[in-house]
């Protein structure tokens, strides 16, 4: 099931498609104004397959008008974490609305999947939709609920923190993400005085961020007991609709990766050294590019960005470039950082409006570029699915949606003269970012790993947490670094992570993702036309089909095993060696 519509159309029409459930002026207000609509849902009386098919649909309406109004509230919170009106706001629809959602929505679940009239159905359009709908139905726990709000209460403790997070470095103060620009320092002693600012700066917190997760793991071992599970990690790969690969194919995956690709990354950090001539390399080191050149710079200012992306996509397809002017028109992006912003980045789609929202904490660095492109790629998606008939639709599982956000940051990779018109600096900057999507393996399977680890055993100590960590991390990553005297830094170096507050076991993904990537990359080179028309088309199905049938339709499979990362990470090490 695909939109109709011209892909021309869905990128410039601004406008919500009119309403045919609910009242032109709804708006939510408090409880009292949305519970009707439920209860008319609930009570309705269905007498064929097109009138449930229509029930389907005026639900999803009323589904799509609470999801705008949430997203409105999040995105304002974290564009401006120090406001306490708009950190009330997202909690009053935490504490005052979700909760009264969940029973109602269960109700819902139960009525669609009771009804004699689910078989007249066409099987093709709702056979996904319909299988998760009774995965949630299987897992949800009334009990569950007010935990649920607890849990998202929580969640936002960390966001406050991160976002009040600040260093000064020669009397200036600056925001984690621009400190972070002076790694790329060709001064040695200005990257160290930096990272070391950045590292304490963020032990200062490192107990109040323990804490807030060892409540958090509390609150979601219980949710998953509730639920009938051993754990939270198993209650998540339910909750999550994980119906393509189980917990143990994931550690399989983490296996691969460390035979695999960290011996790669071994090597590139084994040259690195020997490039900048350094009798040790150390944590510092990192980012600074080897060639003793100042720090790429590929835009000045947040417009400056977005042009330039504009540019970049209108190259690869008119279209693409249309959806970023579109969202520019709208207002739909805050990308430039600053004290009181929420770390990171996203895409957040608005179910209503079709229009997507972009955030991000840019400083003017090449990490800036590729996360512009990164969530650009997830605005994409969100347009190429904004009219598909169901909310469900539009919201297909990380695998699918960081295929789009991954591919695009390799698709552009032609076009990035854009931002670097001096043939090194291109050559400098390709060669980074290739360089990081090898190094995007090791980092997801520590991350990972450490969250089976942290669900199977949640009664552990903060002790044992950090012991734990710092053997993932030494499997993984940096194992030619030196890290003497900084032995109280690398126990806490998992909290920078917010997906382990925020989105837990949401990251895996990256990795079956980039490898996605890659193969859609790898098309790319032989055929950049039927490529691009693959991965478009793979998007237009939102989750209106399995994972692997949205990635066949790409042109790729959904494989994670040993010898295909392997291919594909060989596959790379062969393109930046044309660099």
């Amino acid at each position: 099931m695909t939109s109709s519509t011209p892909a021309a159309d869905l990128a410039t029409d601004t406008q919500r498609p009119p309403r045919q459930y609910l009242p032109e002026a709804f708006t939510v207000t408090d409880w009292a104004a949305i519970e009707p609509y439920f209860i008319e849902l609930r009570d309705r009386e269905i007498g064929s397959a097109a009138e449930l098919e229509l029930w389907l649909l005026n639900r999803s309406e009323l589904e799509a008008a609470l999801s705008e109004d949430l997203a409105w509230r999040y995105i304002r919170m974290t564009c401006d974490t120090q406001d306490a009106a708009r950190t009330e706001a997202f909690q009053f629809f935490v504490n005052e609305i979700e909760p009264h959602v969940a029973p109602h929505d269960h109700a819902l679940n139960e009525k669609m999947l009771a009804s004699e009239f689910l078989p007249g159905l066409d099987e093709n359009r709702y056979r996904v939709f319909v299988r998760s709908v009774r995965q949630a139905l299987a897992i949800y726990r009334p009990e569950n609920v007010p935990l649920k709000t607890e849990i998202s209460t929580q969640q936002q403790q960390y966001a406050a923190l991160a976002g009040a997070m600040t260093v000064t470095l020669d009397g200036e103060e600056l925001t984690l993400p621009q400190a972070a620009d002076r790694l790329k320092s060709p001064d040695r002693q200005e990257r160290e005085t930096a990272w070391r600012a950045v590292q304490e700066r963020r032990l200062q917190d490192s107990k109040a961020l323990d804490e807030l997760y060892t409540r958090l793991i509390g609150l979601r071992h219980q949710v998953a007991l509730n639920a009938g599970f051993a754990n939270f990690r198993d209650y998540m790969f339910a909750a999550l609709g994980r119906f393509d690969y189980t917990p143990q194919d994931t550690l399989e995956f983490h296996r691969a990766i460390r035979e695999t690709v960290v011996p790669l990354t071994d090597n590139l950090d084994l040259e690195r050294r020997q490039d900048l001539a350094l009798a040790e390399l150390r944590p510092w080191d990192l980012d600074v590019d080897v060639s003793g050149q100042a720090p790429l710079k590929p835009f000045a200012t947040g417009a400056e960005l977005l042009a330039k992306t504009t540019t970049v996509f209108d190259r690869l397809d008119p279209f693409l470039g249309q959806c970023l002017r579109t969202m520019g028109q709208m207002g739909n992006l805050d990308l430039e950082s600053r004290k009181g912003k929420a770390p990171g980045g996203y895409n957040y789609p608005l179910d209503e409006t079709g229009v997507p929202f972009i955030f991000m904490n840019a400083t003017s660095s090449l990490r800036d570029v590729v996360t512009m492109l990164h969530e650009g790629g997830h605005a994409v998606h969100s347009f190429l699915t904004r009219r598909l008939p169901l909310g469900a639709d539009k919201h297909p599982p990380s695998e699918v949606a960081e295929l789009a956000s991954m591919s695009m940051e390799l698709l552009s990779l032609d076009h990035w003269d854009v931002f670097f018109t001096d043939p090194e600096e291109l050559r400098r900057a390709k060669r980074t970012h290739l360089e990081s999507v090898l190094e995007t393996f090791p980092w997801v399977a520590t991350i990972d790993k450490f969250q089976h680890w942290v669900y199977e055993h949640p009664t552990h100590t903060e002790e044992q947490r950090h012991a734990r960590w710092v053997e993932l991390f030494d499997e993984f990553n940096q194992r030619t670094v030196s890290w003497k005297g900084l032995e109280h830094i690398k126990p806490y170096l998992w909290q920078k992570q917010l997906h382990l507050y925020e989105v837990p076991f949401y990251y895996i993904e990256y990795a079956m993702a980039q490898l996605g990537a890659i193969a859609v990359w790898r098309n790319y080179r032989q055929n950049p036309q039927a490529a691009l028309a693959g991965y478009q088309r793979a998007l237009a199905l939102g989750y209106t089909a399995p994972i692997g049938e949205i990635y066949a339709a790409a042109g790729i499979r959904f494989d994670f095993s040993t010898e295909y990362l392997r291919t594909l990470a060989d596959f790379v090490q062969d393109e930046m060696a044309k660099i």
